[in-house]
């Protein structure tokens, strides 16, 4: 009992006395910084046992043992303070609502110290809502329809518009559930007007997206005949659109002008585009005073750029010179609201901003810029070309004005590219003096435009086959631009001409390295090893371009004529069956595909494809004689004898089709028809001795009076033949007698013997070349040359007739004495398979394309 204080009466007012004193031992907040605390849990005597002495109590020092209703005795502690608990005149302590944070009267012995009270596990979970009541299932309706409006807008930007038109019907049905529901629930004044707007407003959007134009109108009115939707007038110009599209251009211009008056005018913007609109319907329509009307109003209220091309359109349509010049004078100074290059140059000290500018260099509103810009000057540049020749009396003089106009505006940078466009039209007049002069006053300007001018220069000269200067001009481009792809490329086929194949190498190889998208570069690689002999490198060129250019017919050829050359006629008739893809009515693709049938042994598919390339070009003779063949093989010579009249036709000079007529009407039984086609070929052809012979034959088996008149005329002819060969041989003799007396001579003589130089003769059909890229067809492949800004010509299939081929002059050769009937006894039957191609490539002539410049 000596450390039982009991409570003094004095003190029996304040009976909490002590609760508010602080014991550190008890600050459990600074435990993790308490390094006795600490080392206590990490050994073993903070895993001893509670004490049992002592129960874990209050801010007191003891607790009584007991309970609040019965009398306690009070533990004393090592503070001395009373216990709050204790009894005092045998009253018992009133209970109070204060307690510390952490701590129970009625905690169990040997508990650990859970101060935050963790150890009773998660909170039981919240209630689920009641999802059977009306309210709710129309939130999870409502929430449905939304989730398939955007599904369908997904739908949409991906390209499924079927899919996106499936989902917004769906919507469309879900949300009339909807409303339906809340009908029946007596909501209907909560039904929410927005959500059914979005619902009617994508289905419209899918129909018309589906071409359902139809559906699209109907649902469209459906929503601007519903007053309760706020600005629903705005659709009329989403039915105008429409309109346009059906062509109905009448309705068109009415729903424009109704959806222009139902919108104010603090909506200036979309006013300007629906005017913008208007103007296009009437240039559709014809109405250009109309137009006029509508692009004059845009072009003082609000101008841009391609209202100002629309109104330049249409005065040239009703050739107002001065107002043309007034509107590409409005068109130059439009503004664009881009930003300058200078901008975007890093400046050299600070790092901070060089970091910032590298990152917006490339972003997507640069892009946007760039694209701008671009479509600024690609309207500006279409707008000289157009009304600079009707502007003046001469289109160089018109050129001259937009020249001097441009360079007065923000697009400086295009007088130059203008005078270079010039230059163009005067090659398109033929012009060719004109151009060049054009071209050459560009030597002394910046090396852009310099290089751009002798690019297109060397491409001139080398059309004109002066391949000095066309060199001496594309080195003066790589001069002034040593990474132009195009100079480097015309430079490499002065050296191809030139048969320096190995350097022409060099330079091709040279811009790929600048360019490696060059084709053309690629493409005269390819042809250069093919002459070099490298027939695999060669073919890895092709494949690479063909991976570029999927659907190049001169690439397919190309690849198919190497893997001829390098004995897979498999895979040249694979590649030759996809040129006849892309090229399906090519005679001569055709005619290929019959020869390497013929050549292994397949006639009814060489015949196939050598009748299908007869049947695109009636004209070609090796087909013809195929054709022929084939039939007289195949014991139809009355069906051969179409061929051979149609050879006739074209080439009438070559007695061997009419021969080959007569024979077949003879084999076919039709002697009568036979005996006036020889006497046919005997009145054109007096001296053959072959028709003679032939007419002496059937004349006498059909026991004819002529026979002896024939007869006569044969021996006449073949006296007449072996006098010619006798001085033929005569003449032969003398001159190799003559030759050796003069060598004899030489021997002997000081003096030499002046030889007349070779001469070298190149067919018409030989060297014919482009600049840039080659054509593989007949007798090979044409190059074409580059264009300013990655622009090219391009290389348009045709084919190349070699000089025996119908649409060229045959010159009169001597008819062979020792021809035979092919369908006689000793028959020696025509050759059955076409004749090849010649195996050497040649350059084919390009017509010049508007895009000359180069890169």
């Amino acid at each position: 009992m000596e450390n039982v204080h009991l409570v003094p009466e004095e003190e029996e007012d304040d009976l909490y006395t002590g609760y508010n004193d602080y014991n550190p031992t008890f600050d459990s907040e600074d435990l993790h910084n308490d390094v006795a605390f600490q080392q206590a849990v990490r050994t073993s005597h903070g895993r001893r046992p509670p004490m049992t002495a002592k129960f874990p109590g209050t801010a007191i020092g003891g607790r009584p043992i007991g309970t609040a209703y019965g009398s306690r005795v009070p533990i004393g502690t090592a503070m001395g303070r009373p216990m709050t608990g204790a009894v005092q005149d045998g009253a018992a302590r009133p209970m109070t609502a204060v307690r510390a944070a952490g701590y129970s009267s009625s905690i169990a012995r040997g508990s650990a110290f859970d101060p935050l009270g963790q150890s009773k596990g998660p909170a039981p979970p919240l209630e689920t809502k009641n999802e059977d009541t009306p309210e709710e299932k129309i939130k999870i309706l409502e929430k449905k329809v939304n989730d398939l409006i955007e599904e369908s807008c997904l739908a949409h930007a991906r390209g499924d518009l079927q899919v996106s038109l499936e989902k917004a019907k769906e919507a469309g049905r879900k949300e009339r559930a909807l409303v339906r529901q809340r009908e029946q629930t007596g909501t209907a004044d909560h039904i929410n007007l927005d959500l059914t707007y979005s619902v009617l407003f994508n289905l419209a959007n899918q129909y018309a997206n589906n071409d359902m134009y139809t559906e699209a109108l109907n649902t469209y009115q459906v929503i601007v005949k519903n007053k309760m939707f706020n600005n629903a007038g705005r659709l009329k110009v989403n039915m105008a659109n429409i309109y346009f599209k059906q062509k109905n251009y009448t309705k068109a211009i009415k729903f424009y002008r109704m959806a222009l008056d139902q919108i104010s005018n603090a909506h200036n913007a979309m006013r300007i585009k629906i005017m913008q609109n208007i103007g296009v319907v009437f240039i559709h329509m014809g109405q250009y005073s109309d137009a006029i009307t509508s692009f004059e109003y845009i072009m003082t209220e609000s101008p841009n750029i391609k209202t100002g091309f629309n109104l330049i359109l249409c005065y040239y349509a009703i050739g107002d010179r001065e107002r043309m010049k007034k509107a590409f004078q409005k068109l130059i100074c439009v503004p664009l609201g881009v930003d300058d290059d200078d901008k975007y140059i890093p400046p050299n000290d600070d790092p901070h901003a060089n970091m910032v500018i590298e990152a917006i260099k490339n972003d997507k509103l640069h892009q946007m810029e760039r694209e701008r810009k671009a479509l600024a000057e690609k309207y500006i540049m279409t707008s000289a070309k157009l009304i600079a020749p009707a502007i003046e009396t001469s289109f160089a003089a018109g050129f001259d004005w937009c020249v001097d106009m441009v360079k007065g505006s923000q697009y400086v940078e295009l007088a130059n590219d203008l005078e270079i466009n010039k230059a163009i039209t005067y090659l398109r007049q033929r012009d060719f003096k004109q151009a060049v002069e054009t071209l050459k006053m560009f030597e002394k300007k910046d090396s852009r435009v310099k290089s751009a001018a002798a690019t297109n220069l060397s491409f001139l000269y080398f059309l004109e086959k002066d391949f000095d200067q066309a060199d001496r001009y594309a080195e003066l481009a790589m001069s002034a631009d040593r990474y132009n792809p195009a100079a480097l490329i015309n430079k490499g086929n002065t050296l191809f001409v030139k048969e320096d194949y190995e350097k022409a190498t060099e330079f091709y190889k040279e811009s790929l390295r600048n360019d490696s998208s060059c084709t053309e570069a690629l493409y005269n690689l390819g042809l250069t090893y093919k002459r070099l002999g490298r027939l695999e490198e060669a073919l890895d060129c092709f494949l690479k371009l063909h991976a570029i250019l999927r659907n190049s017919a001169q690439v397919m050829y190309q690849l198919a004529n190497l893997y001829e050359m390098l004995e897979d006629p498999h895979q040249a008739i694979e590649w030759l069956m996809q040129l006849t893809s892309v090229t399906p009515t090519d005679a001569q693709v055709l005619a290929k595909l019959g020869d390497l049938y013929d050549n292994e042994g397949d006639k009814s598919q060489a015949f196939q494809y050598y009748y299908e390339s007869y049947r695109y070009f009636p004209s070609n003779i090796s087909v013809i004689e195929w054709l022929g063949a084939y039939y007289i093989d195949t014991q139809f010579c009355e069906k051969a004898i179409q061929y051979f009249e149609r050879a006739t036709l074209i080439q009438p000079t070559q007695v061997k089709w009419q021969l080959m007529v007569a024979s077949c009407y003879r084999r076919s039984g039709n002697y009568q028809k036979a005996l006036e086609t020889y006497k046919e070929i005997h009145r054109k052809f007096p001296e053959n001795v072959e028709c003679l012979r032939f007419l002496v034959r059937l004349c006498t088996d059909m026991g004819l009076k002529e026979v002896q008149d024939y007869a006569t005329k044969l021996k006449k002819v073949e006296k007449m033949k072996e006098i010619r060969e006798q001085r033929v041989r005569s003449g032969r003799d003398s001159s190799a007698r003559s030759r050796r007396e003069g060598s004899a001579g030489s021997g002997s003589s000081s003096s030499p013997i002046n030889t007349p130089p070779l001469r070298a003769s190149v067919s018409r059909s030989e060297v014919k070349y482009s600049p840039v890229l080659e054509q593989g067809r007949d007798s090979g492949q044409s190059s074409h040359g580059t264009s300013a800004k990655g622009e090219r010509l391009s290389v348009k299939l045709k084919t190349l007739p070699g000089s025996n081929e119908p649409y060229e002059a045959s010159t009169q050769q001597e008819i062979d004495a020792s021809y035979v009937d092919p369908l006689g006894p000793q028959t020696q039957r025509p050759k059955t398979a076409a004749r090849k191609r010649n195996e050497e490539d040649e350059f084919a002539d390009e017509e010049l394309g508007d895009d000359l410049l180069p890169e």
